[in-house]
């Protein structure tokens, strides 16, 4: 934590006496005008692959077209999440997130429909496109508005850690009520519950206009809008967020087929919600700990333990030890999510962080959307259990991309960031 704070003024938030903590970040003024809502509409989210995978699987019956439909989901959210992060931070959130949010909503509906239609594979994978490319980046805008309400706070670290908290809570809840929906309701329940909790999530955050980043893209001062992606350590932060989203995307498919194979489906979201649950629970642990060692460092160790139990995955051929290694890997995969969300304070200039953020979740997407697809084929044509191959070759190439490209991680000087962002002054808001 120390090694990304060089600013010797105090913290607005936070005095220079008082150490950090959840207490004192959820008392920050007007957290929860944002926290409630953005909560509520990141939730679908967690919902929307595994609501494809198992509505796909039942209507086709192959896992390696409903892997693929997701896949396809996936990567349009790559593709076109960073775009949207970039609009946000040009035009401001709520201009962004409301026409986004109802195109999502037609979008996953027609996406049911089609399949409940027995449409051919094409037609899935032409409704998929949509359905992905315009999912709500909200977790990246809740980010950006932490660092609005924190600025240079020493409680930023904290903040990261509680996001990634909140992002593993979704996903201990979002499988387990898509799976829950499917299997007891009818399969397309789950699609048509995330259709409905992001239209209304997604509006009512949008409606907490105090607390929005300002726009970049007016007044009179020059604003360069350099994308993120041109900073050589985001590109370094991308590559190991791919390996994250390989095991996300490898362990869903994979879990899917493995408790299907033993006649019992309902335990796939208990198996996936025990995985969330290590990484929520280590996500705790992580914002608790007034760190010393520098977050280059603390991601290089927390990556390769999180290599080490993605390979021992697929040697698991029971449910109790399944499950005890799910929960392993969750929790080593909070460590390297938070230390990365928190190297983009150092990395990138201000006016361009909603847009990292987005990148950094397009990777995760990305990686996912790879793995459930080559998850899918290994489950339907190699021995049941291939599909973990995927989270170990995914997490292993990421470490080796990391150790080569380490040096990328450096905090870059404070006046070349912000000659790069914005060239008026030396001090800016995080948007």
């Amino acid at each position: 934590m120390g090694s990304t704070v060089t600013s010797s003024e105090p913290a607005p938030a936070a005095t220079a006496s008082s150490r950090p903590g959840y207490g004192q970040l959820l008392r920050t003024r007007g957290a929860w005008t944002f926290l409630l809502p953005g909560f509520a509409a990141r939730q679908p989210f967690a919902m929307l692959t595994i609501s494809i995978v198992l509505l796909v699987q039942h209507t086709t019956g192959s896992y390696g077209a409903a892997g693929a439909t997701a896949a396809v989901t996936g990567v349009s959210m790559a593709l076109f999440a960073p775009y949207s992060g970039r609009l946000a931070d040009r035009y401001g959130q709520r201009a962004v997130l409301v026409p986004g949010v109802l195109a999502h909503t037609l979008a996953g509906l027609t996406l049911t429909a089609l399949a409940l239609a027995h449409a051919p594979l094409w037609a899935l994978f032409a409704a998929a496109v949509p359905t992905g490319a315009s999912v709500p980046q909200v977790g990246p805008m809740v980010r950006a508005r932490w660092g609005v309400t924190l600025k240079d706070s020493p409680l930023m670290i904290t903040a990261a850690a509680f996001e990634s908290v909140t992002d593993e809570l979704t996903f201990v809840v979002g499988p387990l009520l898509a799976t829950a929906l499917c299997t007891a309701v009818t399969p397309a329940a789950g699609l048509v519950t995330e259709a409905a909790l992001t239209l209304v999530g997604g509006l009512l955050f949008a409606a907490q206009k105090r607390t929005q980043p300002p726009v970049t893209g007016g007044g009179h001062a020059r604003v360069e809008h350099t994308s993120a992606l041109r900073l050589p350590g985001v590109r370094v932060l991308i590559a190991t967020f791919l390996g994250i989203g390989s095991v996300f995307g490898g362990m869903q498919v994979s879990l899917a087929a493995f408790t299907e194979s033993i006649g019992e489906p309902g335990l796939n979201g208990v198996l996936y919600g025990t995985f969330a649950a290590g990484n929520m629970i280590s996500g705790v642990v992580c914002g608790a700990i007034a760190w010393k060692a520098a977050p280059q460092h603390r991601l290089l160790v927390g990556y390769t333990a999180l290599a080490l139990a993605a390979s021992a995955l697929w040697t698991a051929h029971s449910v109790p030890l399944l499950a005890a290694l799910g929960l392993l890997v969750g929790m080593c995969i909070a460590p390297a999510l938070i230390t990365g969300y928190t190297l983009v304070e150092s990395l990138v200039p201000a006016g361009a962080r909603t847009e990292a953020f987005t990148w950094l979740t397009g990777a995760i997407a990305l990686g996912q959307a790879a793995a459930v697809t080559v998850a899918g084929q290994l489950e339907d044509r190699l021995w049941g259990g291939a599909g973990f191959l995927v989270p170990m070759t995914g997490t292993v190439l990421a470490l080796l991309a990391l150790v080569a490209l380490r040096s990328r991680l450096a905090a870059r000087s404070q006046s070349r960031t912000v000659a790069r962002g914005i060239g008026h002054r030396a001090h800016v808001t995080v948007d």
